[in-house]
């Protein structure tokens, strides 16, 4: 008798499904370990940053010299003693004070030079006298002279003595001029209008003619001697604004008053003068930066945060089509404000990474959110 016959139909059945179901697992098994290990094709690349991009916007570049200098008074006056042998009594003023013309700086004793002025008054005095008699004397003379009463060589020496007279009274009265002058010099006064730069004078020193007791800036005036190259002086004229800026100081705004008609032969540079109306925390002496604005000229520029700085040159990111970007080297020209002025390297219509560049790479993915035109036209404009 056959087995199969007395089979139930349902256990045949799982006979024959039990070896596919494993055949199927076995190769769902297969299947899942092959997928494991091949890559995920299909898995979209992240981007890197998410950046803003602008492009190079037409703008005004101003035309700009660049020079070094030194702040120094415009002119300064030397204020010394005109007396000789005195001594200084008092000294009025210091270093950093504000003078008028005329204002009294120092004096000296007056002692001397009022007694030797009391003497010669009274010598003038004595000569005026003697004048009177001997004008006299010539008047009688010349009465007599047609009467033969005297003759001619008396009558010659009353006139004489009447111009003698004359003479040492002329004399005397220079004298006591001079010694009025001599007393006025007891007084140091202020030549003009001025700040004090520098003090010599000590109370009680005995000091000789023409010795220096102070130094004026006159009205006060500073201006900035500034160094400009040979090839530069031709573009500068008197009038032309300057922006000069002291060690540690604010900008001060000054116009060029001359400029010198020679060159160092040595370093083929000429000096510039300009007035500093305005001097705030400058000082004479102080070294100075300062820019000469000679006008302007179109061209292209971009936010200094767009140029990138790598082993000595200027870079920006280029962001592509496809949303990378590429590293491209530019040439800048002249910087303002955040600006910097881009004379090749990129179209006008390049798209480039507005900020943030230092953290991407060349051939980074970035997610690219375009700037607002309204706001990248008012930042070109500035």
């Amino acid at each position: 008798m056959n087995k199969n016959t007395t089979m139930p139909s349902s256990q045949r059945l799982l006979l024959v499904a039990t070896p596919i179901a494993v055949a199927l697992a076995a190769l769902a098994v297969t299947v899942a370990v092959h997928a494991a290990d091949k890559p995920a094709a299909s898995a979209a690349p992240k981007p890197a940053l998410t950046v803003t991009v602008t492009s190079p916007q037409p703008a005004s570049v101003p035309l700009k010299i660049a020079a070094n200098g030194n702040i120094a008074a415009w002119q300064e006056a030397s204020v010394g003693t005109e007396a000789n042998g005195l001594r200084l009594a008092e000294v009025k003023v210091n270093v950093g004070d504000v003078v008028k013309r005329g204002q009294v700086l120092a004096s000296f004793t007056p002692d001397t030079i009022a007694a030797e002025l009391a003497q010669t008054r009274a010598a003038v005095a004595e000569a005026e006298a003697t004048l009177a008699e001997a004008s006299a004397n010539a008047q009688r003379a010349r009465e007599l002279q047609a009467t033969g009463a005297l003759s001619a060589q008396q009558i010659n020496q009353y006139l004489t003595a009447e111009r003698t007279a004359q003479a040492r009274l002329e004399a005397q009265r220079a004298a006591a001029k001079t010694q009025q002058l001599r007393l006025a010099q007891t007084q140091v006064l202020a030549p003009d209008n001025g700040v004090i730069s520098a003090r010599s004078a000590t109370v009680g020193a005995v000091l000789p003619a023409g010795q220096e007791l102070f130094r004026l800036i006159r009205g006060g005036r500073l201006e900035w001697r500034a160094e400009v190259s040979a090839a530069d002086l031709a573009q500068l004229k008197p009038g032309v604004a300057a922006a000069v800026t002291p060690a540690g100081g604010t900008p001060i705004v000054g116009k060029l008053r001359m400029v010198a008609p020679t060159v160092d032969p040595a370093t083929r540079n000429g000096i510039v003068y300009v007035d500093l109306p305005q001097p705030g925390s400058a000082r004479a002496g102080m070294f100075a930066r300062g820019e000469f604005e000679i006008g302007q000229t179109q061209g292209l520029s971009l936010p200094q945060s767009a140029v990138l700085l790598r082993e000595g040159f200027s870079y920006v990111l280029q962001v592509g089509p496809d949303s990378k970007v590429q590293q491209v080297k530019v040439s800048t020209g002249r910087r303002w404000a955040d600006r910097v002025e881009i004379t090749g390297g990129v179209e006008r219509n390049a798209r480039v990474v507005a900020s943030g560049g230092g953290f991407l790479g060349d051939g980074d993915l970035v997610r690219v959110v375009d700037a607002a035109p309204a706001a990248a036209q008012k930042t070109a404009s500035k």
